[in-house]
């Protein structure tokens, strides 16, 4: 991340400081997975983290930049990608990462707040997509990977396969479903690397290409 990101709470030194911060990001993420984005306050949530008011009103301003902050902490601390040496293989430990934070208590609830506040808070919409830009990035590379290994054509858009892996389970979480269990993750992940292999993904050449 360079200089120009770093708006108030998201710069990350040591110390005291950082100490703070991880206290006031989860005191905002348990507020935020019970009560929602529309009731969050942060008057309660510096009494949450135990921090004085002042420090996270200088230090955040506002809901949205503290949202903004514990999206990007969230990012950062996200598990890495597993390689097994095949695509199947790691478009599903995707797949079951994925099924695990959303069915996680506080992470599900925190997600469904995210994405709700995102539909109407610009600031939040912009965070939520860097953070899934991250990890759609962390775990591009393995259909990368599975291209040079001949599994999937030449030309397939490693991002979309990827959106297409976890795309189902949102749908789950948000739309209600049915269970979102291992067997539902392991088939969004056989339906991903299924359509990759048929070339599904490959780019449309534009005009002159």
């Amino acid at each position: 991340m360079g200089a120009e990101d770093m708006t108030p709470g998201v710069v990350r030194p040591g110390g005291r400081t950082a100490r703070v911060r991880a206290a006031v990001l989860r005191a905002a993420g348990d507020a935020l997975a019970e009560r929602g984005f529309a009731e969050l306050d942060l008057a309660d949530i510096a009494r949450r983290a135990e921090v004085g008011k002042t420090t996270v009103y200088r230090r955040w301003g506002t809901v949205t930049a503290l949202v903004a902050d514990l999206l990007t902490d969230m990012a950062d601390q996200s598990l890495p990608r597993t390689e097994s040496g095949t695509l199947l293989g790691d478009l599903r430990a995707n797949a079951r990462l994925v099924r695990r934070t959303l069915t996680d208590p506080r992470q599900g609830a925190l997600f469904k707040a995210v994405i709700a506040a995102a539909t109407c808070d610009g600031r939040t919409a912009e965070a939520l997509h860097r953070f899934y830009d991250v990890r759609i990035r962390e775990w591009a590379p393995c259909v990368g990977q599975a291209i040079d290994r001949g599994e999937v054509p030449e030309g397939t858009d490693t991002h979309e396969v990827i959106r297409a892996v976890s795309a189902p389970l949102y749908y789950r979480l948000l739309a209600g479903g049915g269970p979102l269990d291992e067997t539902v993750a392991d088939r969004a992940a056989e339906a991903a690397a299924a359509a990759a292999r048929a070339g599904v993904f490959v780019r449309a050449e534009g005009p002159g290409e």
